[in-house]
């Protein structure tokens, strides 16, 4: 009688230790299947973020703007500061710059004197036009797309280089 007891004990504990198993593997399994079957969200439309009035921007001048963006990484969406390098010209025609230099990411600033982009790191020089003045720089200076909209400055995403 005492075997006939042990081995209905021994079988609980065998369906305890799968049923366990069971609920663990399905609470790790359950992320990968989700990720298998529900992608990340993809932000097929480009963001347009104003950044100021055309007429309260001077001729021939860059001016750093700051703005806020919203940034998608799989399910999380995180809103991030982020700031650019405006410049008008005389026909109202607008470019906006990247803040980092293309040699190594540094950040750039205007320099009035010289009236020219400077980047403390390398001494990159570049022109109010982006275009490289002297390196090491390898490219000019990454522009974002802009438009106008009712005399408001937008800032869309970055330019494919060319």
């Amino acid at each position: 009688m005492e075997t006939q007891d042990q081995i209905e004990r021994r079988g609980f504990f065998t369906i305890g230790i799968y049923a366990l198993v069971g609920v663990i593997s399905a609470v790790l399994g359950a992320p990968a299947i989700a990720y298998l079957f529900f992608p990340p969200k993809v932000k097929h439309e480009a963001e347009w973020v104003p950044v100021g009035d055309l007429a309260q921007l001077p001729v021939d001048t860059p001016e750093e703007v700051v703005f806020q963006r919203n940034r998608v990484d799989g399910w999380k969406i995180s809103s991030e500061k982020a700031t650019a390098w405006v410049v008008k010209n005389a026909g109202n025609q607008v470019v906006a710059f990247a803040p980092q230099c293309t040699h190594l990411g540094c950040a750039y600033h205007w320099d009035e004197t010289n009236h020219n982009f400077l980047c403390p790191c390398h001494t990159s020089t570049f022109g109010a036009d982006g275009r490289v003045l002297n390196g090491p720089a390898p490219r000019p200076l990454d522009r974002y797309k802009v438009k106008l909209a009712g005399g408001k400055i937008q800032i869309g995403p970055l330019e494919p280089h060319a």
